[in-house]
């Protein structure tokens, strides 16, 4: 009779075998950077997660750096915002201030940034408008310069998130055109319209103003459609793919795990980490275990980089 549990049996067997290893160098904590000094300020949908200023951001990289963590995702909230999105190309900017702050302070943490309009748009969108519309050339056009510009501060990577045609293709023209040849695009390649947003979108301040963004991000039910865009994103020179949320598309991480030997990352986004703290508070969830399922499962699915709200909160235990 084959006994499977014959394997099971004692803890220090079952960890000898076990297939899939979650690393802490696998984990980018996403973090949210605002103007002004000493901001520590807690984001209600989002618990343990901050609206941090330059100088509590160094606070937090020194100590995601001793904890082992080797990369971070900004965001940047301006200080003010309208149609076109300026600061986002402003060199004194919020994510560029963020950036050199880092590289100053913490030189070795992997600095990735963001590239989209909806943090700095007055209508929330993630591109240029006009008539209700959003541009795909001028917008592309738009976040060339915003990548160049996070490029000229020093970021490490660039990470496109807005889901137009041949934006990719656009950066990396502009990077290579500003001797960042060198410099790697970590592109939000299948990115759906997802209702686990939420919370993200209240601590970007980043809610569209009118309409949705279903007109460029993918619609949930199609796959082809998902490997259409992960397709496109690699030929135009992305580095990395990405799929984003995570759970709810692990099929589509499985996907392109096998069709493409590009790295690839996953954005357990933050109505999966809200949901996950929001049952833990409840009682309903043993949260760690939870945390290290979930984390378990997006890796399983093939995921290299896993960008997650969670990463400080559970890299002592990996």
């Amino acid at each position: 009779m084959e006994r499977l549990r014959r394997l099971k049996m004692k803890q220090e067997l079952r960890d000898m075998l076990q297939e899939t290893v979650l690393r802490r160098q696998s984990l980018i904590m996403p973090l949210f950077v605002v103007h002004g000094t000493s901001v520590h300020d807690p984001i209600a949908s989002m618990p343990g997660v901050f609206h941090v200023s330059v100088d509590r951001l160094i606070r937090e990289v020194k100590g995601l750096k001793e904890t082992g963590v080797k990369g971070i995702l900004l965001f940047g909230i301006p200080r003010s915002k309208d149609e076109h999105g300026s600061e986002a190309i402003a060199e004194d900017g919020i994510i560029q201030q963020a950036i050199r702050a880092v590289k100053e302070a913490v030189p070795e943490m992997v600095v990735i940034t963001d590239v989209c309009l909806c943090e700095y748009t007055s209508n929330g969108h993630c591109g240029v408008v006009e008539n209700g519309v959003i541009l795909n050339d001028p917008t592309r056009e738009r976040l060339a310069e915003m990548a160049a510009s996070h490029a000229n501060a020093g970021a490490d990577m660039v990470a496109p998130s807005d889901m137009m045609d041949g934006t990719v293709a656009s950066i990396r023209a502009a990077l290579d055109q500003a001797g960042y040849e060198n410099l790697p695009i970590m592109s939000y390649s299948a990115k759906f319209a997802s209702a686990l947003y939420g919370p993200f979108r209240e601590a970007a301040q980043s809610s569209p103003a009118f309409g949705d963004r279903k007109s460029h991000q993918l619609n949930g039910a199609n796959t082809r459609d998902a490997m259409r865009a992960l397709e496109r994103c690699a030929a135009e020179g992305a580095d990395i793919l990405m799929v984003k949320p995570a759970l709810p598309y692990l099929d589509i991480i499985a996907r392109a795990r096998q069709m493409f030997n590009l790295p690839l990352a996953a954005y357990q986004v933050s109505g999966e980490y809200a949901m996950i703290k929001a049952a833990a508070e409840k009682g309903y969830i043993d949260e760690e275990r939870v945390i290290l399922e979930s984390l378990l499962a997006i890796r399983r699915a093939g995921a290299d980089l896993i960008i997650t709200y969670f990463a400080k909160q559970i890299v002592n235990r990996l």
